[in-house]
């Protein structure tokens, strides 16, 4: 582990724009967060006196003064130990300076799962997908033992309260109308969402949940797939994160695909637990429409207010599954979301239209 002087270090090298002799500090990429990401190429003998155990690393440093964003490079690096300890595949953990909210740990490289779906198809990925499965399991069942709670930095659970705060309504506020720019809709949804929160709150919620376990939180480094941007866990229900492995928008798994991966997954978890399957499947349909209005909430957002507009390509898989999901057997409970998602549908297909003659 590094100590507060050679964080320091880290810390001068990559606010310099020059960095000293022997450190190369390159700026990367970071999706939806607004924390600046660095990879640090040490000389060797640099690399040695700081404590590492390559001559690459990641440091990850938060905006000055944002409360939240500290809050989550401390979560970051305790629950990154606790993972690692536990043995789960994760990034090793190097140092943590509370002051600045600066991480330090080990390079990964930079092959996400979701580039290997890209460059090879989803066939080829399956092999990727069982491990990543199993891992999810690991994860979900061995990564509980000893988690402290007082590590999170948002809820201490995944609960009712937060479905409806951070997910539908989120999906009302930033999609519905922050990115579609539709008025109110109609009288009554707000039961549904309500009875659709108790439903997936009624789901056993003693487990260790990522919240946000999807291709691009997994890479492949070294033939093996390691999770990354886990500052966000918390206790919850296992069929989350599988919902949100599945129903990836970033990777456009069949259904073939996806009950052959529910399988496995069913599998994993009886080698750790007992399961009742049906039930477990019973309640996965609440938790992937939940999972569902969440991610159109945050695309909406990354997209009309960080004006990120990677996320813009996703919002049509992510909107069809919605709509699937709700022509379901199942979503006859809910007869104004599945009329809300038709009329989402309608609307994307004019913003679309919109942004073509603007672009032509």
């Amino acid at each position: 582990m590094m100590t507060s002087g050679q964080l320091a270090e880290v810390l001068d090298a990559i606010s310099q724009a020059t960095p000293p002799s022997g450190w190369r500090v390159e700026a990367r990429g970071a999706d939806g967060s607004v924390r600046r990401f660095f990879r640090l190429r040490l000389e060797p003998e640099l690399a040695i006196g700081l404590g590492l155990t390559g001559v690459c690393c990641i440091a990850i440093l938060p905006p000055v003064g944002t409360k939240g964003e500290h809050a989550e490079a401390k979560a970051s690096f305790l629950i990154g130990n606790h993972l690692h300890d536990m043995h789960i595949p994760v990034p090793e953990p190097l140092g943590y300076d509370p002051g600045s909210g600066l991480v330090v740990c080990e390079d990964l490289g930079d092959t996400l799962l979701h580039q290997v779906i890209q460059e090879q198809g989803t066939a080829a990925a399956m092999g990727w997908y069982k491990e990543a499965v199993q891992i999810l399991a690991r994860f979900q069942i061995e990564g509980r033992v000893g988690f402290e709670v007082n590590w999170c930095c948002d809820t201490q659970r995944y609960d009712r309260a937060l479905m409806l705060e951070r997910e539908s309504g989120y999906f009302l506020q930033r999609f519905w109308r922050g990115y579609l720019g539709q008025e109110q809709p109609e009288k009554g949804l707000q039961a549904e969402f309500e009875a659709l929160a108790n439903l997936a709150a009624a789901e056993p919620a003693d487990f260790l949940l990522h919240r946000d376990f999807q291709s691009r939180n997994l890479m492949v480094h070294q033939d093996r797939l390691r999770v990354i941007d886990f500052q966000g866990a918390r206790l919850g229900p296992l069929a989350y994160d599988l919902a949100a492995l599945l129903l990836d928008p970033y990777a456009g798994l069949g259904s073939d695909q996806r009950s052959e991966l529910m399988e496995c997954y069913l599998d994993e978890i009886g080698r750790h637990i007992y399961l009742d399957r049906g039930r477990f499947i019973a309640g996965y349909y609440y938790m992937a429409l939940q999972r569902n209005l969440q991610i159109l909430g945050a695309f909406g957002f990354l997209t009309t207010v960080r004006n990120k507009l990677f996320f813009r390509d996703y919002i049509p898989p992510a909107l069809h599954t919605l709509h699937d999901l709700l022509s379901q057997s199942d979503g006859h409970r809910f007869p104004r979301l599945r009329s809300l998602a038709a009329g989402a549908c309608e609307a994307l297909c004019c913003k679309e239209s919109q942004q073509k003659d603007h672009h032509s």
